[in-house]
């Protein structure tokens, strides 16, 4: 695949450490790692902390499209992670970020890149700067299909931007905290997992959506198919980007054509071990995930619980 990716880079304070992330950042270099080409867009402040970022080239991105800016500082969250490895956040902006801005010749110049899809969070469009950006980079390729993790922040969204981001989507990650959100937003109602992602796709013309569900792994719908997939209990160093690679991997399986079932799970295993890490971008290989897939049936039996669901109907 060919990826384009917008949103934060950011550097995620916990404790006395800095950990390296923003979803988009976490996402576009585990995509990287699973093969495919990602152009991040973003924008870094004219400090030590985006001197760092900048320097960072083993994480295997290009900083073509990540710009310098003079006006706001490199972007950072303060992170409080509880006993179970589950970590709260506190966003500080404006940040460099916020000021990302592409002129009209560098649009053509990843339109002619030919991308397949543009990924997007909502973060970055709580900034009119970052909405504009967004909606222009659509319009500029509107054959690129469009992956939406939603990742709501307290204070960092509401329920009008949402709704604009999930109508422009072609695919839908979330968590399940993230849809009850959503159900209380629009006023759907207490559904089951299976009605909500049938309902909202139909509605919203989704071709897949999924939601994740931290150790009980994840729904996922595409097409007709709903299922179940269980998930892999790991020692839970922080969640910080556990979400991220799950996300690239879920896109990795979806757009590779795999049956629902096979991607929730390779994305399961992904998010697992990147939980069992420290930081959102902590190295891994494809041998580990299989390693911990094959160590968390013997300890678990996870993978042996799917449930696939018929279609619903009317």
């Amino acid at each position: 695949m060919r990826l384009i990716s917008i949103g934060e880079i950011l550097w995620d304070v916990i404790g006395d450490k800095e950990h390296l992330g923003g979803a988009l950042l976490n996402f576009s270099v585990h995509a990287a790692r699973l093969g495919h080409e990602v152009s991040l867009v973003s924008a870094v402040g004219t400090d030590e902390r985006g001197d760092r970022v900048l320097e960072a080239s083993a994480l295997g991105l290009s900083t073509d499209l990540i710009q310098r800016s003079g006006e706001w500082p490199t972007g950072i969250v303060t992170v409080t992670v509880a006993p179970d490895g589950q970590p709260t956040f506190v966003i500080h902006r404006p940040a460099a970020y916020d000021s990302i801005r592409l002129d009209g010749s560098a649009l053509a110049r990843l339109a002619s890149w030919n991308p397949d899809w543009i990924c997007y969070g909502t973060l970055l469009s709580m900034s009119p700067c970052g909405r504009n950006l967004l909606f222009e980079t659509m319009e500029a390729i509107p054959r690129a299909r469009r992956f939406y993790d939603i990742n709501l922040r307290q204070n960092c969204f509401t329920p009008e931007l949402v709704l604009e981001m999930l109508r422009r989507a072609t695919v839908v990650k979330l968590n399940d905290s993230e849809a009850r959100a959503l159900s209380a937003m629009f006023g759907t109602g207490d559904l089951t997992m299976e009605r909500f992602c049938r309902d909202n796709a139909a509605r919203l013309g989704w071709e897949a959506i999924c939601v994740t569900r931290g150790e009980q792994g994840c729904a996922v719908l595409t097409g007709d198919q709903y299922v179940e997939v269980p998930g892999y209990r790991v020692q839970v160093a922080d969640a910080v980007g556990a979400g991220d690679a799950f996300a690239a991997a879920f896109l990795h399986g979806l757009d590779s054509g795999w049956p629902a079932a096979e991607i929730g799970d390779f994305a399961n295993r992904l998010g697992a071990l990147v939980a069992s890490r420290p930081g959102g971008v902590a190295p891994w290989s494809l041998d580990q995930v299989q390693a911990l897939s094959e160590s968390c049936q013997r300890l678990t039996g996870a993978g042996s619980g799917t449930r696939v669901f018929e279609p619903m109907k009317a």
